[in-house]
């Protein structure tokens, strides 16, 4: 059975709610995970935007979240995943908004998707402070025995800016 990311908060491919968004509290959705292959050591979660910043004419994919070092027997993770509430073995990533934690769409034009893309790793990184998304790519090279990814989409109701 392949490995598999869902969120009860929303349908493959629909609509993010309002609630873990920019214009709403900018929590993170619960997020549960089946079907991780043999010899899972940890996980790696990283949560982008590959439409910014217009879906027109996108020009990069903007990171919102990195967790890594999720324990390999984890199955999901809980909505509202602040700081203070991620366990002292997962480790923490730089957005792009040069931050940890979790940070909600916001696209400032158009739809946006957003892809929550699961990284079943046969190892546990090496311990970094704040990397970005491409130290995390390059600490994964070699190591990533499966992946999986959640999309959904979000577009502004009203003119927050971000």
């Amino acid at each position: 059975m392949p490995m598999k990311i869902t969120s009860p908060a929303f349908i493959e491919g629909g609509s993010i709610p309002t609630k873990y968004t920019c214009e709403g509290e900018d929590i993170s959705p619960m997020l549960a995970w089946t079907g991780a292959p043999k010899g899972t050591r940890s996980f790696v979660l990283i949560v982008d935007d590959p439409d910014a910043p217009d879906p027109a004419a996108p020009k990069m994919t903007y990171v919102h979240w990195i967790l890594f070092n999720i324990p390999g027997h984890i199955g999901g993770l809980p909505e509202g995943m602040t700081e203070d509430k991620v366990p002292p073995e997962v480790m923490q990533g730089l957005n792009d908004w040069r931050r940890t934690g979790y940070g909600g769409p916001c696209p400032p034009i158009g739809r946006h998707r957003y892809f929550f893309r699961l990284y079943a790793l046969d190892t546990v990184l090496p311990e970094m402070v704040r990397p970005i998304r491409a130290q995390i790519d390059k600490a994964m090279e070699g190591h990533v025995l499966e992946e999986a990814s959640y999309m959904g989409t979000y577009q502004k109701k009203h003119g927050v800016e971000g």
